[in-house]
């Protein structure tokens, strides 16, 4: 249990900041409020109006989002491999490789639908 203390703390630490922060920035902030300040804000153009269900995203935003899924799942696999590569032995190796190769058929998937081109 003494190894957990340091991490328990540091989160009673970050959620006591967050909680503070909050709360000081609404006693301090100004409470005045007026239409304008109720609207959304789109880098000073004038809002454009949405359809009742919410509009419809680019493909491309899926497919970024597609990307960063690719790179977590392999980040998360490829770590704990690469530490204890040395006593998996061959079949860790073929299994990685077969690892590999499926995320590399995501990586093939977005790249034909242009995911990776950022114009």
């Amino acid at each position: 249990m003494d190894l957990y203390i340091p991490i328990i703390v540091l989160g009673l630490l970050a959620f006591a900041f967050a909680a503070l922060s909050v709360l000081m920035a609404s006693m301090t902030g100004p409470k005045r409020w007026n239409r304008a300040r109720l609207d959304a804000y789109e880098c000073g153009i004038e809002p454009t109006p949405q359809p009742v269900g919410g509009g419809r995203f680019p493909v491309k935003y899926y497919l970024t989002a597609m990307l960063f899924i690719v790179f977590d799942i392999e980040i998360i696999f490829l770590y704990p491999w690469a530490v204890a590569f040395d006593s998996l032995g061959v079949f860790a190796l073929v299994e990685m490789v077969l690892f590999i190769l499926t995320v590399l058929v995501a990586y093939a998937y977005i790249w034909r639908r242009g995911g990776l081109e950022w114009d």
